[in-house]
């Protein structure tokens, strides 16, 4: 680490430093940012140059800013600290403007990949993608395929859950706060509060979707390789149309090599940001894309000009059609006749019962995938229902309640995809039955921890397995990974309308053939 006796002058030098070597600042902005940096600081004049070659954006510069920053009143509290640290990024990250223009350079002279490579390692640099806290998140490793393929999951502790203090002041939370949520493009350059995290080092590239002004950023939070957004430049409420299909098909045209997908639009089967129409892709490692396709549909028809059309059943966990084309017009007619038709569609038959429109509204809905390859598009279309009864009040193709204590919230496009974002609070709980399992504390002990309250019926069942004779730590792992899995199997499986049963199958097939495609 570098030595504590380094002033702040010489820290804000190795800081724009770095910021020429990992940000491609240039020489002249590189003044200009200096110049920031010291007035903000308070520092009457520039150190003689420093070299960052070697030193940790994190530990080495910017942990002893921070602490020089507070000790100067830049910031008090814990929570101003993130604030302080992003203000301090923003000054040493080149301006929206100039990495629009470079990216659209790269992209022109070195083609798309080496672009998105680009726009990754400004966000990761600038600390936008704060990689340390990413590092903390736990992606089991355990192999795990259940009957209808792999599943993955990560437990997140980037994001930890809101405390009581904070859950009080989202309360004063304005009206008609600026920006209007945390994926409007106002964001960039915004300077953050208690209500949103700040954006000084965000940066979006223009793009244009179904002839509309778009834009496409990195996730923070990084849930898998190149985990991108793209977000509308209107803020709107999401809403599958036709238009949505050729957005996502403008998209992969635009980036090939990714898969980009939209959350279903309703309550309980969207995602967690249902106020603004944003898209969620990257590349291609989420496993419903490794299954094969059943039940393929050679559709054909000279009346109506169909020549290149397949349809398939996903075999996935949910209920899942690949729509298959190199004409992408056949593609999306297919596609929109689908959804409208899945729209309006009931099947009292099937059990659960499948309800299109009752006293409560519309509950049939979609969470449509593109992807190309070559010349040929498929967009998967996973067919959402989000309909409560009495005896399912979070929903009927829902997490069922005996799994909420692993996964109680939407079930969106990642998770239905077959990658499980499970809550930070998990990695101490399971950390508590390990301990149970391994013979470290007694049952009865570990039941006096409130927090695992949710868990006892897992609990019983892990030491129902192990006979109650304690087990060594990686079979205690191995224990609760296998259940946490089995459990995220189960979900999957309530999230399908068309169970995958030999009646479920059938009122499948039997939905395709009503579409009105030449199937």
């Amino acid at each position: 680490m570098i030595n504590d006796n380094f002033s702040a002058a010489e820290l804000l030098s190795i800081l724009c430093d770095y910021a020429q070597r990992k940000l491609n600042l240039s020489p002249l902005d590189r003044i200009a940012a200096e110049n920031n940096l010291l007035s903000y600081f308070k520092e009457p004049q520039r150190a003689i140059a420093q070299d960052s070659q070697g030193k940790d954006l994190q530990t080495d510069i910017l942990d002893p800013l921070l602490s020089i920053a507070k000790a100067e009143y830049l910031w008090r509290e814990d929570s101003e600290r993130i604030l302080c640290e992003t203000k301090i990024m923003g000054f040493v990250t080149p301006s929206p403007a100039v990495v629009a223009f470079r990216f659209d350079a790269i992209a022109s002279n070195s083609g798309i990949p080496s672009a998105l490579d680009y726009l990754n390692a400004i966000s990761v640099n600038s600390n936008y993608i704060r990689m340390a806290d990413i590092k903390k998140n736990v992606r089991w490793k355990t192999p795990y395929c259940g009957e209808k393929g792999e599943i993955k999951v990560t437990i997140n502790l980037a994001k930890p859950e809101k405390n009581n203090r904070d859950v009080s002041l989202d309360a004063l939370e304005p009206a008609n706060k600026y920006p209007a949520c945390a994926l409007c493009v106002e964001n960039v350059g915004f300077a953050g509060s208690h209500f949103q995290a700040p954006r000084q080092t965000l940066r979006v590239i223009p793009i244009w979707l179904a002839d509309e002004p778009w834009y496409l950023q990195f996730s923070p939070y990084v849930y898998f390789e190149h985990h991108a957004i793209a977000l509308s430049e209107v803020h709107r409420p999401m809403k599958i149309s036709a238009k949505t299909f050729t957005r996502l098909l403008d998209f992969v045209d635009l980036f090939p090599d990714y898969f980009i997908g939209s959350n279903a639009d309703l309550p309980i089967v969207g995602g967690s940001i249902l106020a603004h129409d944003h898209f969620q892709g990257g590349k291609r490692e989420l496993p419903m894309f490794s299954r094969p396709f059943t039940n393929t549909f050679d559709c054909k028809s000279e009346e109506d000009g169909i020549t290149d059309l397949k349809i398939s059943i996903v075999d996935w966990y949910n209920s899942c059609i690949a729509i298959t084309s190199s004409n992408r017009s056949q593609l999306q007619a297919a596609a929109n006749e689908i959804f409208e038709f899945w729209k309006t569609y009931s099947d009292e038959k099937t059990s659960p019962k499948i309800v299109a429109l009752d006293k409560n509204g519309e509950h049939n809905t979609v969470t449509p995938v593109a992807v190309k390859n070559g010349d040929e598009y498929t967009l998967y279309m996973l067919l959402r229902n989000n309909r409560c009864d009495t005896a399912n009040k979070h929903g009927i193709f829902h997490s069922p309640d005996d799994c909420h204590h692993i996964k109680s919230e939407g079930i969106g496009l990642i998770e239905a995809m077959g990658l499980f974002i499970l809550p930070g609070r998990l990695h101490e709980e399971f950390a508590s039955i390990k301990k149970v399992l391994t013979g470290k504390i007694s049952i009865l002990d570990a039941m006096q921890d409130k927090s695992l309250d949710q868990h006892g019926k897992m609990l019983s069942a892990l030491v129902a397995q192990t006979n109650a004779v304690p087990v060594n730590e990686e079979e205690a792992q191995n224990l609760i990974e296998a259940y946490v899995y089995s459990t995220c199997e189960k979900i999957l499986n309530a999230t399908a309308v068309f169970k995958n049963t030999p009646a479920g199958k059938t009122a499948f097939i039997k939905f395709l053939r009503s579409a009105g495609l030449p199937c």
